[in-house]
């Protein structure tokens, strides 16, 4: 078996001088950096008390997956000789929270639309969605249910 490592660096950047004093006391602002790459703006969900014009990790959440499920399609596309030449998807997730503050998503829903070049290829490149969502690594770490709604068209 062959392992991958990742290695990120969070740096809390919402003190507003008296730290974490009280619940309203600090923003919720925070960077995320990985060596070689640009650093990204981040913040909770604004239910949370974040700032809505930087991204939450609810928001990354469903990125990941739509993104790793996009990569393994288009790799298994290339694979079968179909040529794609548009991809968009607006993955949609819930997220239930107990009274008690804890949290959990029950359920994401992509909804990838491809553009493919050959229509006899139609079958095939929706049957590849499938198979892509069998490999991607982020849906095959999730405890809840992933579910694809693709569409096809050239």
């Amino acid at each position: 078996m062959k392992a991958h490592h990742y290695k990120v660096h969070i740096n809390w950047t919402g003190n507003r001088g008296t730290g974490t004093s009280g619940y309203t006391a600090y923003d919720r602002s925070h960077t995320l950096h990985i060596v070689g790459k640009v650093d990204i703006a981040c913040s909770s969900d604004t239910a949370f008390r974040g700032d809505a014009t930087k991204h939450n990790p609810e928001e990354q959440f469903l990125y990941s997956i739509s993104s790793c499920h996009m990569l393994w399609y288009l790799h298994l596309c290339a694979d079968a000789g179909i040529i794609v030449t548009a991809y968009e998807d607006e993955p949609t997730g819930v997220m239930e929270q107990e009274t008690s503050g804890i949290g959990r998503f029950t359920g994401v829903t992509l909804h990838p639309k491809v553009q493919i070049t050959n229509a006899e290829q139609l079958p095939l490149a929706l049957q590849l969605h499938e198979k892509a969502h069998q490999f991607c690594f982020i849906a095959n770490s999730c405890n809840f249910p992933v579910t694809i709604h693709p569409l096809c068209r050239i």
